[in-house]
């Protein structure tokens, strides 16, 4: 059996920046085992999946696979999944299962994704937190598994050490690093051991989590944002109601064919 692949760079100006993800097409869907040996086996931090969707709600379905875990929401591969399969439309529509249904539209600089706006809440500072550096200024949580930490200034993300064997074995949790910007509005970093991937190069859910919260501080509902991974990324942001709205580009980076054998 072959499986199209491409790996792209989304949220990418050149190649090797952004955040590579793999995005599989397929005729229908694979055990669930089948997906996750496949991403493990991509070993990017995500893999899309793809199956036309014969509802009329969208126009595929789409699941996104770690090297160790299937997650609620991926918005890099979603943006990198609209890069390639949105063909001769103005946008395309995914139907996801824990999500919603998630658009990609095209723009003048490249595209715009619209995500769910999830709005964190206030939460004391879990003790394992403290295996990701010095103590923020304030700690969100959002249900979906988005532990967000607040911090004076850029160079103190810049400078975090997380423990990554202390959170790896805490769970599934995505922490979200987060402070003022210095070229771009705001700036941050995200690290989800526990789903395989330390740091994420460049993470769109996370900024559907932080987004409301900058929103609100910076009294404005456009800001830029860039994600300070050793790949980096830059993210325009816009805060539409219950919606993100994320902007950016895609560069395609390999195209080939995943051969596999099952049985």
């Amino acid at each position: 059996m072959k499986i199209d692949f491409t790996q792209i760079d989304a949220f990418a100006d050149r190649p090797f920046t952004g955040n590579p993800a793999a995005v599989m097409p397929l005729d229908a869907w694979l055990d669930d085992a089948v997906l996750q040996a496949i991403a493990a086996e991509n070993n990017l931090s995500e893999t899309a999946f793809l199956v036309a969707d014969a509802s009329g709600e969208a126009d595929y379905e789409l699941r996104w696979f770690t090297p160790g875990m299937e997650v609620a929401l991926c918005g890099h591969a979603t943006f990198a999944s609209g890069h390639i399969l949105m063909g001769e439309r103005d946008s395309i529509r995914f139907a996801t299962r824990s999500a919603g249904i998630l658009s990609v539209a095209r723009t003048a600089e490249g595209y715009a994704m619209s995500l769910p706006a999830w709005k964190p809440a206030p939460v004391a500072l879990p003790a394992i937190a403290r295996a990701i550096g010095p103590e923020p200024t304030e700690t969100l949580w959002h249900p979906a598994g988005y532990l967000v930490l607040i911090y004076p200034d850029a160079e103190t993300v810049r400078g975090l050490t997380p423990d990554f064997g202390a959170l790896r074995s805490a769970g599934t949790t995505l922490y979200v690093a987060t402070a003022p910007g210095e070229d771009s509005d705001i700036l941050s970093r995200a690290f989800a051991p526990g789903a395989g991937v330390d740091e994420d190069p460049v993470t769109g859910s996370a900024h559907a989590v932080i987004a409301p919260y900058w929103a609100e501080r910076l009294g404005r509902s456009r800001f830029t944002a860039f994600q300070a991974s050793a790949r980096g990324g830059r993210i325009a942001c816009t805060v539409a109601g219950d919606r993100v709205i994320l902007g950016g580009a895609c560069i395609t980076v390999v195209e080939g064919r995943f051969a596999l054998t099952v049985g």
